[in-house]
């Protein structure tokens, strides 16, 4: 007995032996280091603040931020996507916790006389590149906005595609190139060609005429990237960590090093540049083509609305993807994210206005894109113009992100971006596609019943006369009377 004893307070000794030379040569470190001024004047103890500051975002997600405050989802829209993608959203009791008295709220303008259920339509197909060989006849207003592999992982791609077929949705493939898993499926595919042109470049980082036919056979139409949301005026940029062996094949890219993309397309330097692209991946390949671009101020669309009609309107872009400044998954420096680019508030009625002036609306589809993640958001953009609406981090919630903002770092906890075999374990393919479909196919339901609730057969007869934004606590303007719809401009040829 007495022997257990004295070999429990030998181990007792040992263990505070090991504590103690661990706390001396961290001591000693923070001593004699010149870089941590905390460090050095409470050594030891001064650690904690360095540890604290990178749990504080965690410690105010979960328990001391409200639930409608936090950036850049707060917990009642993230919540909100989590049971939406379970098939459990829906119903609430008590009331809504939305304060409709806040500056931007979204108000819809019931009707008094509501349509009856028998009288609703189903929101018909909106074709894409009526004049292609192969147009696009789009079913679905809510779609999967480009997210690149690479950036995500595999089954994270693997479910995004499973879960687009079975709902009947379209999925962007980012500009990282189209891999095997996006093809699996089946589903409608937009191929995003970035400004590096992974996937359609010769060995010289050229568009390959060849690389575009292959590509044509798999997608229903090219989407060309002048900038996004997270970074206007840079590249996307893919760390080195994340560069695997499959992913470099799929890129062209070296393995292992940081795969960042021009900052514009090199033959693109204006408006007839970008026109001459469109119209050479149109002939190319029979399918329709737009672009992705975000926007700083009337100049770009009314340029680009002017080259059109000077070249004529065979050389527009079938589609213009708008990406609010506010939009970003993934790498970005957070000076451009956090100052560049306008809001998709702002840029939407902008673009759908300039569009309208120049007569070219209905020739031009419009996509938006930027945090529009709630079926009201949805129908907003609807309202001010929008033909569609994409959605990424949206559907990265369906696949259970939990906004750790870690998706640059490669230790996402989820699986979704990052390619550690370990942390995928969890994401069950099979399960996470359920949850996808079952997402889309409420928002898309929601938004009808958004038009419902307005008096309207179905989502494509919104207009802004349905909508009204909170200007100040109880005031609020008609979206129409905010943005007044636009005659079209005389144009000398």
């Amino acid at each position: 007995m007495d022997s257990n004893i004295y070999e429990q307070y030998s181990i007792l000794w040992i263990l505070l032996a090991i504590v103690f030379i661990v706390l001396l040569i961290m001591l000693i470190q923070d001593l004699t280091q010149k870089t941590h001024a905390i460090r050095h004047n409470y050594p030891v103890v001064g650690r904690l603040r360095y540890k604290f500051e990178n749990l504080g975002e965690y410690f105010r997600q979960y328990f001391f931020a409200n639930d409608r405050e936090e950036l850049p989802f707060n917990r009642a829209t993230r919540a909100w996507v989590y049971k939406t993608a379970k098939g459990l959203g829906g119903l609430l009791g008590f009331g809504s916790t939305n304060d409709l008295r806040q500056t931007g709220s979204i108000l819809f303008v019931s009707a008094s006389y509501p349509l009856l259920e028998d009288e609703f339509t189903d929101a018909p197909p909106v074709t894409i590149g009526e004049n292609c060989e192969k147009p696009f006849h789009a079913r679905s207003l809510f779609n999967i906005s480009g997210m690149s592999y690479g950036a995500l992982s595999r089954p994270a791609v693997q479910a995004l595609a499973n879960g687009a077929k079975e709902s009947g949705i379209w999925m962007n493939t980012g500009e990282g190139g189209m891999s095997p898993w996006h093809r699996e499926s089946g589903c409608d595919l937009i191929y995003q060609i970035g400004t590096a042109k992974y996937g359609v470049r010769d060995l010289e980082g050229n568009l390959s005429d060849e690389k575009l036919r292959e590509a044509a056979i798999h997608v229903k139409a090219f989407e060309i990237k002048l900038s996004q949301g997270a970074k206007p005026g840079r590249g996307g940029v893919l760390p080195a960590n994340k560069v695997t062996e499959e992913i470099a094949k799929i890129r062209g890219i070296p393995v292992g090093e940081t795969s960042s993309s021009p900052n514009r397309h090199k033959e693109i330097k204006n408006s007839d540049d970008l026109l001459d692209m469109i119209h050479r991946v149109r002939e190319v390949t029979g399918r329709p083509v737009g672009i992705k671009t975000v926007i700083g101020s009337e100049a770009f669309p009314e340029d680009l609305c002017e080259t059109i009609l000077r070249r004529g309107k065979d050389y527009a872009p079938d589609f213009i993807t708008v990406d609010g400044g506010e939009g970003g998954s993934g790498a970005a420096p957070q000076l451009l994210a956090d100052h560049v680019g306008l809001p998709i508030t702002e840029a939407l009625p902008i673009l759908v206005d300039t569009l309208m002036a120049y007569g070219l609306k209905e020739r031009i589809k419009v996509v938006a894109s930027g945090q529009l993640v709630h079926s009201a958001k949805v129908a907003w953009a609807l309202c001010v113009g929008a033909d569609f609406v994409v959605s990424a981090r949206g559907f990265m919630f369906s696949l259970g992100c939990v906004q750790s903002l870690q998706c640059h770092q490669d230790t996402c906890p989820t699986g979704i971006a990052t390619h550690n075999k370990w942390r995928q374990r969890g994401l069950s393919v099979p399960v996470k596609s359920q949850r996808v479909a079952a997402y889309a196919h409420w928002v898309n339901h929601e938004v009808n019943v958004l038009a419902h609730s307005c008096g309207l057969h179905n989502a494509r007869e919104f207009h802004r006369e349905h909508i009204r934004i909170v200007q100040k606590a109880g005031k609020s303007s008609a979206l129409d009377v905010l943005y007044p719809y636009k005659g079209t401009r005389q144009i000398n040829s």
